[in-house]
């Protein structure tokens, strides 16, 4: 990494307009499936909705409720609080309402990193590619698309190294060059950055302030050129009342909480706490369920089906430190967004349970690295990301094929997943085969997969998939069991059967002291059939045409649904390709005859 500028010369304005068009899409295709149930998103979600649900039905902001053991004050209030304002809790309540501020704080992330690579790079092509790049990332799609804490907090904490970056992009003879010199801030500054922190660790947690500070602190302090100690106290006392006052901010919780104690205990030492504590810390630092390693690689992996054009990068980085290149990048934006992902990166290799999706709120930086040299990159780490892609779309083009024989959605949908997966294999195509195609192929394939993809499960999310507004009426003062493979997923149950009762059973019969996961599947229907006034009841085999109740039960409705997790040797490459004998299975609302 030798230098900020762009090798080729700038591109005329009447040569972007394949860019905007691409961006447009990336843009458009984040609100496409919003709403669905199979939305690429973590375990964490459902929770977070059972969560904000219940604060909200209390009528009161604080304390947070939950009905699920241990997991009340998992996260600070104001996720749930957003979720309590732009969320529609009645009959008609969506997963889109609760989703769509995560994606708007997505889109803003977006606009600041193309707005700043502008500025950097002098270059819109490069500005374009850059957010495409950002939006194209898998930890993007997944955790910041959806109803999570990744989008709130990448974008507040990524304020101040913005303004930072502002400054150092700034022509030398501009008035914001003399009034405002790279590094040297002034009180109200680091005031605002600490106000703009402190509301990310009210979204997050208090732990990232710890890389906030110390990426903002170095950054700073590089900006200012040769280090002197004026220069480092300076930027030390800046830096440390910043922190004291994003601290102030976050401590608000303990104030306005009629339960402090509670959130000491639970959220402090049990959440954030107890990922500091292990054993033996450097035999599981290398070998243990959270290596060192495999830290090291986390941008890549955060990168998802870019993996290895990421990796091209890492390996470009290094060449170049080995070179002696980075000694000249002092002062610039560039030594800037090389620091934040540094820091980062260094921070979160210290706790002993460790993630690459910590390091979500610095893949900005990434992006716009990646954008800066995306054409001095191989052609080979582009050409890996069309052979897995050209993989990937044919078996989710066959998937929804498979759905539309099992008369799973309309000639539509099965419609619209095949040319959305005939997009992306005619770009895997015309970039495996000309070469000045491949670098740009890679991102229109990638996004044509996440289309093809929320194409593929639409006719299992919609209003269609879900149960009649006849058959939810009669459920409304029921007692139901839901099954739950995971902490909080019968919350999913809550948008289907609104206003029910909803009891929790282990649908994967794991240890458990309640609902008897220890009887066989037909004894254990019955169990559940006796104590509750109607069951959600999952059979795999979709060839089964009669449940063992029958007929001392009657099925009320039926959907599909997609099994999450399969029995060793279910799927073998022999089947691969026969999607309904392993993927799906039939959801029955049933309940006992009089």
């Amino acid at each position: 990494m030798v230098s900020t500028a762009h090798p080729r010369t700038p591109a005329t304005d009447s040569t972007l307009w394949p860019w905007w068009i691409l961006l447009c899409s990336a843009v458009g295709l984040y609100f496409f499936g919003l709403s669905s149930p199979y939305a690429p998103t973590n375990g964490d979600e459902m929770v977070y909705i059972h969560i904000a649900r219940l604060t909200a039905a209390s009528g009161h902001w604080l304390p947070l409720v939950s009905d699920l053991e241990n997991m009340r004050n998992t996260k600070p209030p104001l996720l749930f609080w957003q979720a309590i304002a732009s969320g529609d809790w009645s009959a008609q309540g969506s997963l889109f309402s609760l989703r769509w501020p995560s994606v708007a704080y997505t889109l803003l992330t977006t606009a600041a990193l193309a707005w700043m690579t502008l500025r950097i790079s002098g270059r819109w092509r490069t500005a374009l590619l850059a957010a495409i790049i950002f939006l194209a990332f898998f930890s993007t799609y997944r955790y910041s698309r959806v109803y999570l804490t990744s989008a709130p907090e990448t974008f507040w904490l990524a304020l101040p190294m913005w303004y930072l970056l502002w400054q150092q992009s700034a022509r030398p003879e501009s008035a914001l060059a003399s009034l405002a010199p790279p590094g040297r801030w002034s009180a109200p500054v680091y005031l605002l950055a600490g106000l703009v922190i402190g509301i990310g660790l009210l979204y997050k947690s208090f732990a990232l302030l710890a890389p906030a500070a110390a990426a903002l602190s170095c950054a700073l302090c590089l900006s200012q050129g040769p280090a002197r100690w004026h220069t480092f106290l300076r930027t030390a006392w800046g830096v440390g009342g910043c922190a004291v006052v994003a601290l102030g901010v976050f401590a608000l919780w303990f104030v306005v909480d009629p339960d402090p104690q509670a959130v000491w205990r639970e959220f402090v030492i049990g959440e954030n706490a107890g990922k500091l504590q292990t054993s033996s810390y450097w035999q599981a630092a290398w070998s243990g369920d959270y290596p060192l390693w495999q830290q090291a690689l986390a941008y890549p992996e955060n990168a998802g089906l870019l993996l290895p054009v990421a990796l091209g990068l890492c390996g470009y980085g290094l060449r170049a430190a080995w070179h002696g290149h980075w000694r000249t990048l002092a002062s610039t934006p560039q030594a800037t967004l090389l620091v934040w992902l540094l820091v980062w990166l260094l921070v979160f290799s210290i706790p002993s349970q460790r993630s690459a999706r910590y390091l979500i709120p610095a893949m900005p930086a990434f992006a716009i690295l990646l954008a800066m040299y995306w054409e001095r990159l191989a052609r080979g780490w582009f050409v890996a990301v069309l052979l897995v892609s050209v993989i990937a779309l044919t078996l989710l083009a066959r998937i929804g094929w498979v759905m539309h024989n099992m008369d799973i959605g309309s000639g539509l949908d099965v419609s619209i997943t095949l040319w959305c997966a005939a997009l992306g294999l005619a770009a895997c195509l015309g970039g495996l085969l000309y070469a000045g195609w491949t670098r740009h192929s890679t991102l229109v394939a990638t996004l044509a997969l996440y289309a093809c993809f929320s194409a593929m499960t639409a006719p299992l999310s919609g209003a269609q998939a879900g149960y009649s507004p006849s058959v939810q009426a009669r459920m409304q003062p029921l007692r139901v069991a839901v099954p739950n493979g995971f902490n909080g997923q019968y919350e999913r149950f809550a948008f289907l059967l609104p206003g029910a009762t909803l009891v929790p059973y282990d649908a994967e019969s794991r240890n458990s002291a309640t609902l008897r996961p220890d009887l066989p599947s037909a004894e254990r229907l019955d169990y559940l059939l006796e104590r509750f006034d109607a069951v959600v009841w999952l059979e795999g085999d979709v060839s089964q045409t009669q449940v063992a109740c029958l007929p001392r039960c009657e099925v009320l409705a039926q959907r599909w649904h997609v099994k999450s997790r399969h029995r060793a040797g279910e799927v073998t490459l022999s089947n691969v390709w026969q999607a309904q004998q392993w993927l799906f299975g039939k959801e029955l609302l049933i309940i006992s005859k009089p």
